[in-house]
């Protein structure tokens, strides 16, 4: 009994140990890559090929897949480097980088750490570019440098399988006594420019208000122009009609008597009149009056001889 349990257990051990074995083969001979990843296989110590994402069939015991490297665009960004600029100003800047691994296999043996190896480069870099500047270069000239260190640095790291897309300066700090200074000069200018600023509003103001008074002049005199001429014509257009009237109407003398009558009052009219002017035609013009309503002029001759007063008109 015994002996026929022995080689059944033996045998069903190496059916477990050869079922196990397939497994294990399985499991080696196929890799899932996930996608933007890529890894290298080496097959026995050498470089064989580049795994893509996807399903992937491996010879087991033989082949090896290195750490599977990320193919998207990585964001490094570096601790604050000390730079001396060219007029010896010690700045502090900090570096973003905008990267990605473009050959996996370069990447992999070309450098043994290229984190390391562009963090390096670009504060080197950064040091040789920031260091034919001086400070206010510096300072306003964030896009040139941006654009010196992205060239510098996808040429270096171009044979390690990368590509630098973007290289940011997010800050550069100068010194505390520098930044005062710098502080200083900006309240002065922005009071200089506040100081333009009202003096140009006030120059425009008053321009503004000449130009308003001038054009009021000129339509007040326009307009009192404009009245002298109504009036004017006014004037001409009443004497013309009386003189029409009088014309076309064949007046009397005793009419036109009393009508001058009726335009002697009006000569009073005005608190500055204190002096009558008195025309050489007011006696010829009481005379026809007289005339016109016959009244006889007063004896002379009587009043001279002492005869008494001359008796009322009829």
């Amino acid at each position: 009994m015994i002996e026929q349990i022995i080689p059944a257990a033996i045998g069903w051990t190496l059916a477990v140990v050869a079922f196990l074995f397939v497994v294990v083969v399985i499991v080696r001979s196929i890799r899932i890559i996930p996608q933007a990843n890529a890894g290298v296989v080496e097959r026995l110590g050498r470089y064989h090929r580049t795994l893509m994402p996807g399903l992937n069939l491996l010879v087991p015991f033989i082949d090896r897949v290195r750490p599977l490297i990320d193919l998207r665009e990585q964001v490094v960004s570096f601790p604050p480097q000390p730079v001396i600029t060219e007029d010896n100003l010690v700045v502090s800047i900090d570096t973003v980088i905008y990267f990605q691994v473009t050959d996996p296999r370069a990447a992999t043996y070309e450098i043994n750490n290229y984190l390391g190896a562009v963090e390096q480069l670009t504060t080197t870099t950064l040091r040789n570019v920031v260091g034919g500047l001086n400070l206010e270069e510096a300072l306003t000239s964030r896009d040139e440098i941006n654009g010196q260190l992205r060239i510098v640095l996808d040429e270096a790291t171009g044979k390690w399988g990368i590509r630098v897309g973007r290289v940011e300066l997010k800050a550069i700090d100068p010194p505390a006594s520098i930044q005062d200074s710098m502080e200083k000069q900006m309240r002065a200018e922005r009071d200089r420019r506040a100081l333009i600023l009202t003096a140009e509003g006030t120059k425009q103001s008053a321009i503004l208000t000449a130009e308003g008074a001038r054009q009021a002049e000129i339509l007040r005199a326009e307009g009192d122009k404009a009245a002298a001429v109504l009036r004017a014509q006014g004037e001409a257009e009443a004497i013309q009609a009386v003189f029409h009237a009088i014309h076309v109407g064949n007046a009397d003398e005793k009419l036109l008597a009393y009508q001058y009558l009726q335009t002697l009052p009006k000569i009073s009219e005005g608190e500055s009149n204190t002096l009558w002017i008195i025309p050489s035609e007011f006696t010829a013009a009481l005379s026809g009056v007289r005339n016109a309503f016959g009244m006889r002029p007063p004896d002379t001759t009587r009043a001279s001889t002492g005869a008494g007063p001359t008796p009322p008109l009829p």
